[in-house]
């Protein structure tokens, strides 16, 4: 029993002494909990919205103050003109538009009904149906009030349109994320592992003795899952143009140069991570587990970035996929060109310089010892 003992006491000395396994044990199930619980939501919360209000009555301030108060919605612009409505999608800077019509509390007053119009940008088709939906809800309480306040039979009108996807088709937004998971995968996870392989097995050293410069060792590893990243990348849009019939809206120019950059940040991270550990078990955690769970929950693919928590939308920052899916949405189903998509293309530009430093970084250290 005291052989036994002193086993056990010895596997735990093992695990105790290897600080990244303590790390996988111990902190990798609190921060999943703390992402699987705050992140998948169904709910919208500050969802950003703007108004168009040319009535400018007490009927129409009383419904705007209703839903600045609700918790779903933060209203971030009062539009002058409706010319400036397609601008505010596509700058993103809303997801919501509520258009009053003319002569609103007039027209209630006198006919008995007013029109409101709302306009969701449905690249994400879930999100825009709940957006409508909580918006509808608000209008028809404050018409159930009103009606019960003066006893007369008001009707609010409202008219709902899905920009971008009318037909409020999943794949639009589907489409997106999945292009980024796979090259997130393909690059990032097997990257790492490819070059820890290397080391693993001892013939790392034996490639470092030839008179081929460390640099082109590395490419050398990135460029065959490059390649084939394009080529997967370019068969997802083939499915998702015939098969799936999400369209191509935008510049195709744009999109291939913006997927390009998005391949090349993900093999510079697969490059960091296989300078960072020393086993290919470490490796697929690393950029499985740390890599994956975040681009699904904290990119906004699946769930609203802008429902969660202010600390965890700034680590969704931290993320290349937000930025690429982001991109990718505005481009392809929004019908945008390059220009449209400046800042994502400037923040995965900036990701990919500072990646691609820190890797080389890290890998001549390696080399010296």
């Amino acid at each position: 029993m005291k052989q036994f003992a002193a086993f056990i006491q010895k596997e735990f000395f093992h695990i105790f002494r290897d600080v990244r396994t303590m790390m996988i044990l111990l902190v990798m199930p609190v921060v999943q909990i703390i992402l699987f619980g705050f992140a998948i939501t169904t709910e919208v919360n500050n969802v950003r919205i703007a108004i168009f209000d040319p009535s400018k009555d007490a009927a129409t301030r009383q419904l705007t103050e209703r839903l600045e108060a609700s918790r779903y919605f933060t209203i971030v612009r009062i539009l002058d003109s409706p010319d400036t409505i397609d601008e505010i999608f596509r700058r993103g800077e809303a997801q919501l538009v509520v258009v009053f019509g003319d002569r609103f509390q007039e027209k209630l007053q006198h006919t008995g009904e007013a029109s409101v119009q709302l306009l969701a940008d449905a690249t994400d088709p879930n999100q825009s149906t709940t957006l409508t939906g909580y918006a509808s809800s608000i209008i028809g309480s404050y018409q159930q009030e009103l009606t019960e306040r003066q006893g007369i039979p008001y009707r609010i009108l409202l008219e709902t349109r899905m920009l971008y996807n009318p037909q409020i088709k999943s794949a639009y937004s589907f489409v997106p994320g999945v292009m980024g998971l796979i090259v997130m995968l393909i690059c990032a996870m097997m990257t790492s592992i490819a070059i820890v392989r290397e080391k693993e097995t001892g013939t790392m050293e034996v490639l470092l003795a030839s008179p081929m410069p460390p640099i082109y060792l590395i490419l050398a590893k990135a460029v065959p899952y490059l390649v084939i990243s394009i080529f997967n990348m370019g068969t997802i849009l083939l499915l998702s143009v015939f098969v799936l019939h999400v369209p191509i809206a935008g510049s195709f120019f744009g999109l291939a140069v913006i997927s390009i950059l998005f391949i090349l940040v993900a093999l510079a991270l697969g490059l960091m991570i296989s300078s960072a550990v020393e086993t290919q078990v470490a490796a697929m955690l690393v950029s499985g587990a740390g890599l994956m769970t975040p681009v699904m929950m904290l990119s906004g693919m699946i769930f609203p970035i802008e429902s969660m928590p202010p600390l965890l939308q700034w680590f969704s920052a931290l993320i290349p996929a937000r930025w690429y899916i982001a991109a990718v949405r505005k481009i392809m189903i929004q019908g945008l060109d390059l220009r449209a998509v400046w800042l994502e293309l400037s923040v995965l530009t900036a990701m990919a310089a500072a990646l691609v430093t820190i890797s080389l970084k890290m890998f001549k250290i390696r080399l010296n010892n």
